[in-house]
């Protein structure tokens, strides 16, 4: 397999292509807008996708920079995988209208066992219906987008079992728990990789559901197998919750 990486100098962009490397999977290119970095220039995408025609792009960047190197990506028909977070609606439908064109995957998470964690989530709110829940993530200093795409998607889960929640972004001053309510919480600090935990609370017990992940190279390795796995695909929009299992 030959795969384009885009944020080349980022955090997950150097595990990208590092589990690239591991696995002898060829980067036909990588782009980053780094001035200092000897590696290709992020304004020259559109041109190597075309000139390299990879069997997939993967993409952990910006929402701004996804939009555009996904559009490229359509107009050339190459498979691309997005882990960017962070994008509003607008951006989302572009991304959407991409998959007419060409196959477009965008994943929140890329661990296994965050999906597993989703499952699991789900299946205890939808038993637990009177208990209070509260969502936490951690992530390093660095993180941009609060909550995280992580957080939202578990979020949605949750929702999908209490239809008439509402989403409660910290608390401040005289403010007591309202019912339906569900707690959300972002902390950001050090070089924390990322952990989500789900707390539901009721009857006189405690329940924590929570995943930690050690390293990003899970990520990246995720990332691989699904841009191995999109690149037979035909064109569309994927989301990497609703095709993990096919992985």
């Amino acid at each position: 397999m030959r795969i384009g990486v885009t944020g080349a100098t980022g955090r997950m962009g150097r595990e990208v292509r590092e589990e690239a490397a591991e696995r002898g999977v060829e980067v036909a290119f990588a782009t980053t807008r780094d001035p200092g970095s000897d590696l290709d220039p992020a304004g020259e995408f559109a041109s190597l996708v075309e000139a390299e025609n990879p069997d997939a792009v993967v993409d952990f960047t910006v929402p701004e920079a996804s939009v555009e190197y996904v559009t490229a990506c359509a107009a050339a028909g190459v498979p691309i995988v997005v882990g960017t977070t962070g994008f509003d609606d607008d951006q989302l439908d572009a991304l959407r209208d991409a998959g007419s064109d060409a196959p477009v995957l965008l994943g929140a998470n890329f661990s296994r066992g965050i999906q597993a964690l989703l499952d699991v989530v789900e299946q205890a709110v939808g038993s637990l219906p009177e208990y209070d829940v509260e969502v936490t993530e951690t992530h390093h200093n660095g993180k941009r987008d609060a909550p995280s795409g992580t957080a939202n998607v578990l979020l949605d889960r949750i929702e999908d079992e209490r239809d008439d929640s509402e989403r409660v972004h910290g608390r401040v001053g005289d403010q007591p728990r309202e019912e339906g309510e569900i707690g959300v919480h972002a902390r950001r600090a050090g070089d924390v990789t990322g952990e989500h935990e789900a707390l539901l609370a009721g009857n006189g017990e405690v329940l924590e559901l929570t995943h930690r992940a050690g390293d990003r190279s899970v990520f990246a390795a995720g990332a691989l197998d699904t841009a191995a796995w999109l690149a037979d695909q035909p064109a569309d929009f994927y989301r990497f919750e609703e095709v993990a299992s096919e992985l």
